[in-house]
């Protein structure tokens, strides 16, 4: 790690069948294993729900051993849909691409998947912040950890009305997003728009939890927010502050909340340098940061299909995530 040849499209060189392509990763069936799904991590890379027509080098790689990581660190706290990145234990049908499936594959065991983003957020930034600014200030009187007298009321959050991008909030808050059909982009909601929608999931789906869809959402939250702060500490410890990140969760086929798809990845989250953290300004990152930046600057019509990438933002990109894997793990 790195390869010098990146992984655009593992279907082309894994001949199995292919069940989903979603923006990074590749689902692939397993005749062998019915109860279980191999995933592959692509080396695509997708910034404001668009794939990019550029790859970065090795990124599978990190995403896959960052995920399994985490599922590690988190084994006791909440159960996951690993199986194992062990190679030597795949199935025969993998045998004739262990090549390319070594260090960026797992599989998994099927499970229910819950519809919606569960985000997580410690500091103000990211769309949350755009939203922030576009909101009005308003003065209320209330009892929210949160904000008192002058606030911006964003996705059911009151803050305080002079809040600075980066800036920590009182106590981690969890805002859920959904998620978005190919072409279409991930909506905000609150949490209780995400309860409603819950139950219309549930009843379609034919999906049971006890206690129904408001403990379905509230179990979500509490899960969300205790996984995310035990995170946050063990990072910091390592000098990175966790801004936000994104978890997706299951159901298992006893109604028992799973982890799964990637976890705490430069993907799915904001890595900061603890030091670099100042309220006010944009710190740098160990994730898709320099991309997001370029592109801000670059692709003002996002009606028209992404531009290339420089070869300096996709050799940086690269960097960083290698950096945080080992900041985080080693």
């Amino acid at each position: 790690m790195p390869k010098e040849t990146p992984m655009v499209n593992a279907a082309d060189v894994i001949d199995l069948p292919l069940l989903n392509r979603g923006k990074v990763r590749e689902m692939f069936f397993l005749r062998s294993w019915l109860d279980h799904l191999l995933l592959v991590a692509t080396d695509r890379i997708s910034a404001f729900d668009e794939v990019l027509p550029d790859p970065i080098v090795s990124k599978g790689e990190v995403l896959t051993k960052m995920s399994n990581f985490w599922f590690w660190f988190f084994r006791d706290e909440c159960a996951n849909h690993l199986t194992t990145v062990d190679v030597r234990t795949y199935p025969t049908e993998c045998k004739p691409f262990l090549d390319v499936l070594r260090d960026r594959s797992m599989i998994v065991r099927k499970h229910r998947v819950i519809p919606f983003e569960c985000i997580v957020r410690g500091r103000l930034s990211g769309s949350f912040y755009s939203a922030f600014k576009k909101a009005e200030v308003i003065r209320q009187q209330t009892e929210s950890p949160l904000c008192n007298k002058m606030c911006k009321n964003v996705h059911g959050f009151l803050l305080p009305a002079d809040m600075q991008e980066s800036e920590a909030f009182p106590e981690p808050i969890f805002t859920p997003s959904t998620k978005a059909e190919k072409g279409a982009h991930d909506e905000n909601i609150s949490f209780e728009i995400m309860s409603e929608l819950l139950l219309a999931w549930m009843v379609k789906d034919h999906v049971f939890y006890q206690g129904g869809n408001e403990a379905l959402a509230e179990d979500m939250r509490e899960l969300c927010l205790r996984l995310y702060s035990k995170a946050y500490a063990y990072a910091l410890e390592r000098g990175i502050v966790i801004a936000d990140t994104k978890f997706e969760l299951g159901l298992t086929d006893d109604g028992r909340l799973v982890l799964v798809d990637e976890v705490l990845t430069p993907d799915s989250s904001r890595f900061w340098p603890a030091d670099r953290v100042v309220p006010g300004k944009t710190p740098p990152s160990f994730d898709k940061q320099p991309v997001r930046d370029w592109l801000k600057a670059h692709w003002l019509d996002r009606t028209q299909p992404p531009p290339r990438l420089p070869e300096q933002i996709i050799e940086e990109t690269s960097v960083r995530y290698a950096q945080i894997y080992h900041l985080l793990t080693s």
